[in-house]
């Protein structure tokens, strides 16, 4: 075992960190050498690779060390401590979608905002500005504009929202590019249809009554608001639609 083995600096090097990290994970019990060699340096199984990557990407996602250790001990038996890790997975998974969603409003909000300040100074902002600007924005939020399939079943699926069943999510096709506002209230996101139409007001009718007995977005309502419709969702899964909507716009009919 020990001719397999490798040391702790070119586990180190392989993986690039700093050796004094390996030994900070060896105090926290997170990566543990299996010996020493004559000279007195550790040494770890090959495997070890492959567990630090992982702890890595791990802490890259937002998990703790105590998080870590929990997964890494894992016996990946249909148990509490199963249920108890998916958990806790899924929930990191909609902890970032929430702060994504808030940026992607925050980029809308700053989008509309520049677009005020140009009639304010009367003043068109040449190409290469506003190409610029789109950049900067980008860059800030970090998320590009999609409505990737994949990524919006897991979050249904997560909260356990009845649209993540195919058929059901068919009804917001009917929302693709409309232009909305979005903005966060004290318990929700408020989207405003600046542009309403019957077709629209029928079509957030129907997601209304759909949603109606849904235990993953209680909150869900339509009203008026000056010429526009509004459509408000509450609760601590709100900024899914926020997300959804936000990125339908952009979506070609």
């Amino acid at each position: 075992m020990m001719t397999e083995a490798i040391t702790i600096g070119e586990l180190a090097k392989r993986v690039n960190v700093a050796t004094s990290l390996l030994r900070f994970y060896e105090r926290e019990k997170i990566l543990l050498p299996v010996g020493r060699t004559d000279s007195g340096y550790r040494l770890y199984r090959p495997e070890a690779e492959h567990t630090l990557r992982f702890v890595r990407s791990a802490q890259r996602c937002g998990f703790s060390l105590k998080d870590i250790k929990l997964i890494l001990s894992a016996t990946g038996e249909m148990s509490r401590e199963y249920a108890d890790l998916r958990k806790l997975t899924e929930q990191r998974f909609l902890d970032i979608e929430q702060r994504t969603t808030e940026m992607l409003v925050l980029r809308h909000e700053l989008e509309l905002f520049r677009d005020d300040l140009i009639k304010h100074l009367n003043r068109p902002a040449g190409e290469p500005t506003g190409e610029q600007f789109r950049d900067l924005i980008e860059r800030a939020c970090g998320h590009s504009q999609s409505l990737g399939r994949p990524s919006f079943t897991k979050l249904f699926e997560c909260v356990g929202c009845k649209l993540a069943d195919d058929d059901s999510r068919s009804l917001l096709s009917e929302f693709r590019g409309r232009h909305v506002h979005i903005w966060w209230d004290d318990d929700g996101y408020s989207i405003l249809f600046a542009e309403p139409d019957a077709k629209l007001e029928q079509a957030l009718k129907r997601l209304v009554q759909f949603e109606a007995d849904c235990k993953a977005h209680p909150v869900l309502k339509v009203s008026s608001d000056k010429g526009g419709l509004l459509l408000h969702v509450g609760g601590p899964n709100a900024f899914i639609f926020g997300q959804i909507f936000l990125l339908l716009e952009f979506v070609k009919t």
